[in-house]
């Protein structure tokens, strides 16, 4: 039987904490009774994430592991997880469950009506419910970026790098296939991709906790996601010509 939803995590070193958050959603697939594949890709960790995983397969239901051996960005990862998927629905998660999996329940009706074919968590509505909130720094580089967002790019959603989000299975595997973002920014390159391609969207409020660990390299990283940014504006200029 086909899984009515595919859970995809990217995951770069990540042992000290995914377990956590895989056992977390076999309780929720345990509570709810929803089928669910979970697939989590290595994204070249350099410690015991995949050793982890694997022994948590004879534990997890529907458990499935990618890896490859270098670090290619959260882009890729996803991209090559939401390609293997299989269910109607695809949820693309953060690998700490900053955001918990029974948010899923908030974005799944806006799918089940119909009405949209991809909603998205945010951080940044009126609604949404913020436990801890991120350190200075990071609302800073969040803030700014979401003004270049805007600027280059789109002004559509209050906040497009929240990690939690739903897509059809059809949609999901459609644009990961056509994107070619391999780091920070391939949430803008999808959400773009989807306005191209006539998907409804909605930007739904949800609970969400900020956790120790980020990964984020302050300076590399801003300059990868502006340089990134320009690649997207530049290529959706180029298909409009």
């Amino acid at each position: 039987m086909l899984p009515e939803t595919t859970v995809v995590i990217a995951a770069y070193n990540e042992e000290k904490r995914l377990a956590h958050s895989l056992r977390k959603i076999q309780d929720y697939q345990a509570a709810t009774g929803t089928p669910i594949e979970i697939i989590v890709v290595d994204d070249g960790s350099t410690d015991n994430t995949a050793l982890m995983v694997v022994t948590l397969c004879l534990e997890v239901g529907g458990l499935r592991l990618i890896r490859y051996p270098r670090n290619r960005g959260k882009g890729y990862a996803l991209r090559a997880g939401v390609l293997s998927s299989r269910g109607s629905m695809v949820l693309l998660s953060d690998a700490d469950l900053s955001t918990p999996i029974e948010e899923l329940d908030t974005l799944m009706p806006h799918l089940a009506s119909q009405a949209h074919q991809i909603a998205i968590g945010s951080r940044a509505l009126a609604l949404s419910n913020i436990v801890q909130a991120q350190p200075l720094w990071r609302r800073g580089m969040s803030r700014t970026f979401n003004r270049l967002v805007r600027l280059l790019v789109m002004n559509d959603f209050l906040d497009t790098q929240c990690g939690f989000k739903l897509f059809t299975g059809e949609a999901a595997r459609l644009l990961f296939g056509a994107a070619r973002i391999d780091r920070f920014a391939w949430d803008v390159e999808i959400l773009a991709l989807a306005k191209k391609n006539g998907y409804r969207i909605a930007e739904v409020p949800i609970r969400w906790t900020d956790c120790t660990g980020s990964k984020v390299r302050p300076v590399l990283d801003s300059l990868q996601m502006l340089v990134d940014l320009v690649r997207i504006r530049l290529g959706a200029a180029s298909s409009k010509g």
